[in-house]
């Protein structure tokens, strides 16, 4: 039962009844590896935003789009929010505070399993003024060692006016606590007309979306600082017929040897990531993509701001 299905049949049993159309932009913040890509691609019940056991996975606002009796809810996943000086991170952490400022509505997302230590501070310093239109959920509650408990005090004492019925303990994953999120958001949002038609769960282009898919499937299988220094060029497409989509696209690194890295033992590595590529695109897609994949040098290209502007948005 998708989203829609599951908060109308729970409405229509006294718990919340719509009041009007309601319509939300909500960021999503929290630490890299946090949750936010799972818990958007679970509230949205479609593959929006790539995930991956890589930090920093997110590179730019990503928007998830929720319909369902009470309204629309536009979910803008942030990069997760790091503190470091470096060009890319300074980067995304002003896509964050972008957002921030944009947005009707915050869900700040905490990582259970981690201590909230400075890096969590730094947030929720960052979320003190915003805590009228705050949503904190608790994640990774299925986690043996998750300290819930901990978390939700972190909460309390470091934004003490949002009340506990909008800090809610969750698992992304595992789809727990999602529908209560969505309707404490749903409880602050305005009656708005929608920003979207229905049957839209993300605005993201055709070219932004392979490119994602593309660089999910190699951060899964690229080792330690690899992931972190690839990015994906979609140089052409074209529709030649009109069930087939041909794609050229670039797996960019930094040097030759990471060239040599993602290409793979007899290229199998770019095989691969090719193979699985098509397999995820043709679940999001009605028509099947043709991908020639290659590997190129870019060098030092998270130092360039040509390709900073191009990339992070």
């Amino acid at each position: 039962m998708d989203k829609t299905n599951e908060i109308e049949n729970e409405g229509n049993d006294g718990a919340i009844e719509p009041a009007g159309e309601k319509t939300a932009l909500v960021t999503i913040i929290g630490r890299p590896s946090a949750g936010k890509s799972t818990f958007l691609n679970t509230a949205a019940g479609e593959p929006v935003s790539i995930v991956s056991a890589v930090p920093q996975t997110t590179r730019n606002a990503i928007k998830g789009i929720v319909n369902t009796s009470l309204g629309q809810l536009v979910f803008v996943d942030t990069p997760g929010w790091h503190d470091s000086d470096k060009k890319m991170n300074l980067r995304m952490r002003n896509i964050v505070s972008d957002q921030l400022d944009n947005s009707d509505l915050i869900l700040y997302i905490i990582d259970g399993t981690r201590a909230c230590a400075e890096e969590e501070r730094l947030i929720a310093e960052m979320l003190e003024k915003h805590q009228e239109k705050l949503v904190i959920a608790l994640n990774k509650t299925d986690e043996k060692n998750a300290d819930i408990d901990g978390a939700k005090s972190f909460a309390r004492k470091m934004l003490p006016a949002v009340p506990d019925s909008r800090v809610i303990a969750i698992s992304a994953k595992n789809d727990e606590g999602i529908n209560d999120v969505l309707r404490a958001l749903y409880s602050l949002a305005p009656v708005a007309p929608h920003l979207y038609s229905e049957e839209f769960y993300t605005d993201q282009e055709v070219d932004f979306r392979i490119a994602e898919v593309i660089r999910e499937q190699a951060m899964n299988r690229l080792d330690k600082e690899l992931p972190h220094c690839i990015y994906v060029k979609i140089a052409d497409m074209e529709m030649r017929t009109p069930t087939k989509m041909w794609c050229r696209a670039f797996l960019c690194v930094e040097t030759e040897s990471q060239k040599g890295i993602v290409i793979g033992k007899g290229a199998q590595m770019i095989k691969t990531i090719r193979v699985e590529s098509i397999k995820s695109l043709r679940k999001i897609f009605d028509w099947k993509i043709e991908l020639d994949l290659q590997v190129k040098v870019d060098k030092n290209w998270r130092q360039k701001d040509i390709v900073l502007d191009r990339l992070l948005k």
